[in-house]
């Protein structure tokens, strides 16, 4: 007899299925693994800006988008991370809590509260804070709680206003945009009168900090005379692409967003976009870790 010499084909396909299977059962088993991880840590950041406004060397902590996250009991981890940074003031680029119905404010007001009592916080509203003011009767009073905590303890929120750190040769601005430049899908018109009508000119004499937290008007902050941008919003993308590093979702609902984290330029003008502290609507991270970012200035 001639033995068979035939590939039995039907076998073959059920091997090649049980690797599928097993590879896909142990890329799926890695990528919740690292989404547990992601979720859950904090990477920090530093960036330097010398300058010759600057008057005095200083060190600044950027916090944005925690929304109600902690990182242990009372977020002791984020405010140990923080100390142990020795900033001489702090800075908030929007969305320490989230515009939700009967949501706590208590997270973002404990940490504010032990950050108080030691440093400085020069604070600039994010669409969250600003969503609480606008719709009263989904909200409620979180608004006037959220505001009367942050009196409370010293802060009073940047909205469309400055303050000038002579000491450092600093100014820093905040600024609160109009809710039609988070819609859906698309970019909105900012026209260069915007923000000079409610920011005035920039103070040429100082190094200005723009805490605008949107990220998607960078030029039009870098055209108003923004030396440096703080924003956030954007998460991050939610996930990025391994190796690519590109994020994948912005909260506008745009993928792969041109701002998605990082450092951004235009022209002479730099912007940090940190990709936050905590997450919502969405609640993960992959291969994206939470940023805690520390700028420096020198002279």
């Amino acid at each position: 007899m001639v033995p068979a010499t035939g590939v039995n084909w039907e076998r073959v396909m059920e091997s090649v299925m049980d690797i599928l299977i097993t590879v896909a059962g142990i890329a799926g088993i890695i990528l919740l693994w690292v989404i547990l991880y992601d979720s859950n840590r904090f990477v920090i950041r530093k960036y330097k800006v010398t300058d010759r406004r600057i008057k005095k060397s200083c060190k600044a902590v950027l916090l944005t988008d925690l929304h109600n996250k902690c990182y242990g009991k009372n977020n002791e981890k984020l405010l140990a991370a923080i100390r142990g940074q020795k900033p001489d003031f702090i800075l908030v680029a929007g969305d320490l809590v989230t515009a939700k119905p009967k949501a706590s404010l208590e997270t973002a007001i404990g940490l504010l509260e032990n950050l108080a009592a030691q440093y400085p916080v020069y604070y600039g509203n994010g669409n969250h804070e600003h969503r609480l003011k606008l719709y009263p009767e989904v909200y409620g009073d979180m608004a006037g709680t959220y505001e009367a905590a942050l009196k409370r303890i010293g802060i009073t929120p940047l909205v469309n206003r400055h303050a000038d750190l002579k000491e450092y040769g600093i100014s820093i601005y905040g600024t609160e945009i109009d809710k039609r430049f988070y819609r859906h899908f698309r970019v909105d018109t900012m026209g260069p009168e915007y923000l000079q009508g409610m920011l005035g000119h920039a103070a040429t004499e100082y190094y200005t900090v723009l805490l605008a937290h949107n990220p998607d008007y960078f030029p039009q902050y870098a055209a108003w005379g923004a030396d440096l941008t703080l924003s956030g919003h954007v998460h991050g993308g939610v996930a990025r692409v391994p190796f690519w590093g590109k994020g994948v979702l912005s909260p506008a609902l745009r993928l792969f967003p041109k701002y998605d984290g990082g450092v951004f330029r235009e022209g002479n003008a730099v912007m940090i976009l940190s990709r936050g502290l905590g997450m919502h609507t969405i609640p993960m991270r992959a291969f994206n870790p939470a940023e805690l970012w520390v700028i420096e200035w020198q002279k």
